[in-house]
């Protein structure tokens, strides 16, 4: 495999577009969020209890599997794959397909980070394709392992403004009602229990400096959403000039969909311009879906950073009571959303750690 493509970045941040661009070109297939790292493995050495018992072990990201872990984990990437992440069902169905994949394998994979390079190798050559796209935002806090594990890794952050992401957020849990009628009822909840505007500018800052960390990397290219909404022919060529693909006009024509301000549009293809700075125009009826708290807790939290990657600040007045509604429902909002979430986190202290 001579390369490997990650598609990185804060959540609701033009991640899924991107995989739909590069999943256009006839070499590259796009997989969905599969969330190996973080969910499914752990990078840290955290103690990981065993057989239900009191007793613990050290297991990190370079340690051996054994068979079973092996076929578990193939089992829970391959029902990731096929069923997606947010819809996925038990991956013990998985099980038997991932014997035979693992069978298959010239090499057995000795470590969870060469299961999973075998995993992306195996799907995509099934696709008849030679490059594989992982897209899960939330990688650009493991940038440093995927960067050491994968020396043949070329990696796209997505840089969007907060304000836009509060709202994409605050927004995501009628994406139910606008097209993804296949959503449980349980993850539109969870979309709803997550939003804080204070838990969801956190995460942005920890995103953008754990990737401004990377920023003089010649492996990691930043990409802003509203550029590529903007200009998108020049900014595409700029990125299959760094991942090395050719360009064609085929890659910019993909679906409309998954958008949290409208309803899905599939048969209608191209960049929607439109959805640049979403949070400025309010809604169907001209009212502000932000709120002045929201904008100003924002930025409050933001400021340098939203100066550093020239998203000017509009410094909104808040409404104090507003403002003392969310800063006093935080501590519960918070609990709520991590209680709805421990499912998705293989190592809690190291995962809470990483994102706020």
């Amino acid at each position: 495999m001579d390369k490997i493509l990650f598609v990185v970045g804060n959540s609701r941040s033009g991640t899924t577009m991107m995989g739909r661009i590069l999943g256009n070109h006839p070499d590259v297939h796009t997989f969905g969020e599969l969330h190996f790292f973080g969910q499914l493995y752990s990078p840290s050495r955290a103690s990981q209890a065993v057989g239900g018992t009191s007793r613990s072990r050290k297991k990190g990201i370079s340690e051996s599997l054994n068979e079973p872990e092996a076929v578990e984990l193939a089992a829970k990437l391959l029902c990731i794959q096929r069923e997606g992440y947010r819809t996925h069902g038990n991956p013990r169905r998985f099980r038997e397909e991932a014997r035979t994949f693992l069978g298959a394998l010239s090499e057995y994979p000795a470590t969870p980070v060469a299961l999973f390079s075998a995993f992306l190798c195996r799907e995509t050559a099934q696709k008849g394709k030679s490059i594989p796209c992982d897209q899960t935002p939330r990688n650009v806090f493991y940038l440093e392992d995927i960067l050491r594990h994968y020396p043949q890794a070329k990696v796209i952050n997505m840089i969007r403004d907060p304000r836009d992401v509060l709202l994409s957020q605050k927004r995501k849990w009628k994406r139910r009602f606008l097209g993804g009628t296949d959503m449980p009822l349980k993850e539109t909840l969870r979309d709803w229990i997550n939003y804080h505007p204070i838990t969801i500018s956190r995460i942005w800052h920890t995103a953008i400096n754990a990737a401004d960390k990377f920023a003089d990397s010649d492996r990691v290219m930043s990409v802003y959403f509203e550029e590529l909404l903007a200009q998108p022919e020049a900014t595409v060529r700029q990125i299959c000039d760094f991942v090395r693909i050719a360009y064609s006009e085929a890659l910019l024509q993909v679906p409309q969909v998954g958008s949290s301000s409208g309803a899905d549009k599939p048969a209608q293809l191209g960049i929607n311009a439109a959805r640049a700075n979403s949070w400025e125009k309010g809604s169907g009826s001209g009212e502000p879906e932000l709120s002045s708290a929201e904008i100003y807790l924002c930025e409050a939290l933001n400021a340098p950073l939203m100066k550093k990657h020239n998203y000017p600040l509009v410094s909104r007045r808040p409404n104090p009571v507003r403002l003392a509604i969310d800063i006093l429902s935080f501590p519960m909002k918070l609990t709520m959303a991590l209680l709805c979430n421990l499912d998705r986190m293989k190592n809690i202290r190291e995962t809470l750690k990483r994102r706020l």
